[in-house]
Formats: C-alpha cells, structure tokens, sequence
C-alpha cells in the first residue's frame, strides 16, 4: 500500500485507463442488438409470378403437363378433368403415367404449367394429387420473361 502523501508523488505518472471493461459491455451490447433486431416481414415482398428466364422447352416423352387455368380447370396432357377434386386429378395423373412411354431407369416428371391467376391451392390440388399417385419428380413451367 502506498501511504505517502500525495504531494510526494511524481508529476510523470499520469492515470492509466483500462479499456478492458468498457469493450467487455460494448460486445454485451452488440450481441443484445443482434438478437433483437427484426428484420423485413414477408408481408412486405411484392411478387410477380410466373416468370423466368428459362431455356426452351424440350420435348421429353416422359412428361406429364398438368395446365391449371385461372379458374382451376385441369388439363393433363390437354385432356381436361371432369372433376376438380384431388382423386379425379389423382386418377387422371395415374391413367397419363400408364399412358406414357418411361424410359428405364427414369421417372416420370409432372410439369405444372398454372397460370399467373390461378389460385394457390388448385396448384396444391395438383401436387397432392402426383403424391398420391407416386410420381414424385414435379416442376413448374413459366414463361419467359419478354413473352407476353
């Protein structure tokens, strides 16, 4: 301990700081900004579907085109479904995939090609309906991003 006055001290030595706290709550700081910041919500995004930039359409002899208009008529293989139910679409899916020439080793790819108005769940119909039926290769066709 230093039990001298302070007058007897010399003038050289200054106060040190220690710097060693100040970053530990600065980094405490930085953390809780992190994990409570929000970010963008999703309601936010605005979409534009379907278009894309895609290769031309190559003719394939296992393909199975699903086309879903605006008003959730199903088309499978430009042959229309009767009925707009999953087992009708499930049905009409299982009597294309028969119909089709598979090349071995190959599965059949279902090629939904809904239109931009369609609604969500006429798109859903369509994938439920190919999981049922067992063909679990699925994709979606768009238009080009100039086409109109």
């Amino acid at each position: 301990m230093d039990f001298r006055n302070r007058s007897h001290r010399s003038a050289s030595t200054e106060p040190e700081i220690n710097l060693i706290p100040f970053i530990d709550v600065l980094l405490v700081v930085l953390i809780f900004l992190m994990l409570s910041t929000t970010y963008s919500k999703f309601t936010e995004l605005q979409l534009k579907l379907p278009t894309a930039d895609a290769q031309a359409a190559k003719d394939r002899p296992n393909e199975i085109i699903v086309s879903v208009n605006s008003a959730g008529t199903y088309l499978v293989n430009k042959t229309p479904v009767a009925q707009r139910g999953v087992l009708a679409l499930a049905a009409a899916l299982a009597e294309a995939n028969k119909a089709i020439t598979v090349t071995p080793g190959k599965e059949a790819v279902v090629i939904i090609s809904a239109d931009a108005q369609a609604t969500h769940q006429s798109v859903i119909s369509v994938m439920e309906a190919a999981r049922q039926t067992g063909l679990n290769q699925i994709t979606f066709a768009t238009q080009k991003t100039g086409a109109k």
